[in-house]
């Protein structure tokens, strides 16, 4: 409580801060009691204007200085930001500064204060309330998805041991049978011999008694099996089974086991974005399932499947080895097909933001456009071939173009079907590009391409400038990384194929790895592409299949 007032709500002399004040100096902005007021007037170095506390005036309440006593700051020094009295402006510190009016300054900063208080209350606070409710659920599906980890962890070693459990009884299995095998062989050994053992001792016997009969008869009648006896049974040779462990490679039974991917926990400047009065009830953003599911398959027919693009949520174009385009509906009923205007396979094609197919012929140099059924040629290089295109949100086409020879690749903007902007090189002149596939713009407007010859995803940003790499997770147990088709969704993640290791890369907009999809059956994945329901679509090459996977 302010010491000027009592239990009672008496108002107390500014001076002493005992007695009750009863005088105010409008000069000097201060209260008085009796006794202070002659204490005051002898200070002559001032003016003084005392007068009954009830007669005052409404004289600006300016705040005492610091510095000097008894002056009140009447002024604000603009470049110090600090009030100031007239005797702070004598001393020549604050020579050449601004000043304003004190109390100006005080409605001004007070109508800041306020501002403060709504922006705090408004928005600051319910921001800050839903950043917690988001961690809270993150936590709630930690939990979930730890313990679906050591659930999978804990079955991939039931399924192991009960597999090594096999081997060992196959092993013991085969152990007794040699070993039955090996017995009776030695029996059969073992009887032969016994029986030319008593053979040899009944002739022994026989000749003993013809010798002492002097039997003539006997002795001229007895035949000898002594030739017989000499040759020896063979020996019976066995080469004694061993068991040979093979020494355990811990990496390599780690790899058997499975892998698990790293836990990458970064923070992002501005990641949150501060939420206005109406937006804090907006739902969040949509979360990554913890395990990816395959929503259909459908069979295109192609030997070999390249490129597929949504023309909406329930029909999608595709092409591939054939010089047939063909649009597909979910249940996999073909609902068109276009030829190509050359004969020629097409090389990759893309959907516009009016619906029209667009394609390019890398054989004949031209980009052509399907309106309806007709087919017309809206670009024509010289010296480079039209690879792979995309449409953007702005209703440009992105082309990927390649030099005659292969030596040269770069991406083409063109507007109105005319070259807008050209991206080849990065800011030290070095090309940027190797053997580019697939290209996609995301929703920030980078350009995202997938260079199969370099191992890598190459993001630029709208005006062409590097802004990152991708070549793979920090740590992963998979081969190579060779991307092939790419996409991006409604969150700004980068979709890109890694056709070798047969599974789906999810990167956010800056290239930081999210995760892989690998469980829908991804064999040589290729052209990708998602829905305006962030529904992926995957292509299997080798098989002309297409699958739509549920990620989110």
């Amino acid at each position: 409580m302010d010491p000027r007032y009592s239990a009672q709500d008496i108002l107390l002399c500014d001076l002493c801060q005992k007695a009750a004040l009863q005088s105010h100096c409008e000069c000097c902005n201060v209260n008085l009691c009796v006794v202070c007021v002659g204490k005051h007037l002898s200070n002559s170095s001032h003016r003084h204007n005392v007068v009954p506390y009830k007669h005052r005036t409404s004289t600006p309440n300016y705040p005492k200085c610091p510095n000097h006593n008894h002056k009140h700051c009447e002024l604000y020094c603009e470049k110090c930001d600090i009030p100031v009295c007239s005797a702070c402006i004598s001393s020549g510190k604050h020579k050449g500064h601004d000043f304003s009016d004190a109390l100006q300054k005080l409605s001004s900063k007070t109508k800041a204060l306020e501002n403060a208080l709504e922006e705090l209350e408004r928005k600051i606070y319910p921001t800050y309330e839903e950043i917690k409710l988001d961690v809270d659920s993150e936590i709630v599906h930690l939990e979930k998805h730890y313990e679906k980890l050591t659930t999978a962890v804990t079955k991939q070693g039931e399924h192991i041991h009960k597999e090594i459990n096999i081997i060992v009884d196959k092993r013991k299995t085969e152990i007794i049978e040699m070993k039955f095998k090996h017995l009776a062989a030695l029996h059969k050994h073992e009887n032969d011999i016994t029986h030319n053992t008593s053979d040899i001792k009944q002739s022994i016997i026989e000749l003993r008694k013809i010798l002492d009969s002097n039997d003539v008869s006997l002795t001229l009648a007895y035949k000898s099996r002594n030739a017989e006896f000499r040759s020896l049974p063979p020996k019976f040779n066995v080469s004694i089974p061993s068991f040979s462990p093979h020494q355990i490679n811990t990496e390599q039974f780690h790899q058997m086991f499975g892998s698990l991917s790293a836990l990458f926990i970064t923070t992002e400047e501005h990641g949150y974005t501060m939420k206005t009065p109406e937006a804090v009830s907006c739902p969040p953003v949509k979360p990554l399932l913890d395990e990816p599911k395959l929503i259909t398959t459908i069979d295109t027919w192609y030997k070999y499947l390249y490129s597929i693009d949504c023309l909406n949520d329930e029909e999608i174009w595709t092409c591939g080895d054939e010089k047939i385009m063909k649009l597909y509906n979910l249940q996999g009923k073909l609902l068109r097909s276009v030829k190509t205007k050359s004969g020629n396979e097409p090389c990759d094609i893309a959907v516009t933001m009016r619906g029209d197919l667009v394609y390019s012929d890398r054989g004949t140099r031209t980009i052509n456009i399907v309106n309806n059924d007709q087919i017309q040629e809206v670009i024509r290089l010289q010296g480079w071939k039209p690879y792979y295109v995309c449409s953007t949100s702005s209703g440009d086409l992105l082309v990927i173009v390649v030099s005659d020879y292969y030596k040269q690749s770069k991406v083409v903007r063109y507007s109105d079907y005319t070259e807008k902007q050209t991206i080849q090189f990065d800011s030290e002149g070095k090309p940027l590009y190797s053997s580019a596939y697939h290209i996609s713009e995301n929703r920030n407007l980078d350009i995202c391409v997938a260079d199969y010859g370099a191992k890598a995803v190459l993001v630029v940003n709208q005006a062409g400038k590097h802004r990152f790499k991708y070549t793979g997770p920090p740590s992963s147990t998979k081969g190579f990384f060779h991307p092939r088709g790419i996409t991006t969704d409604s969150q700004s993640q980068i979709l890109t194929a890694d056709c070798n290791n047969h599974c789906i890369h999810i990167l956010d907009q800056d290239g930081q790895f999210l995760r892989y999809i690998d469980n829908c059956d991804l064999q040589r994945p290729w052209g990708l592409c998602v829905d305006t329901r962030d529904n992926l679509f995957v292509v299997k090459c080798f098989s002309g299949k297409l699958k739509k996977i549920k990620y989110m």
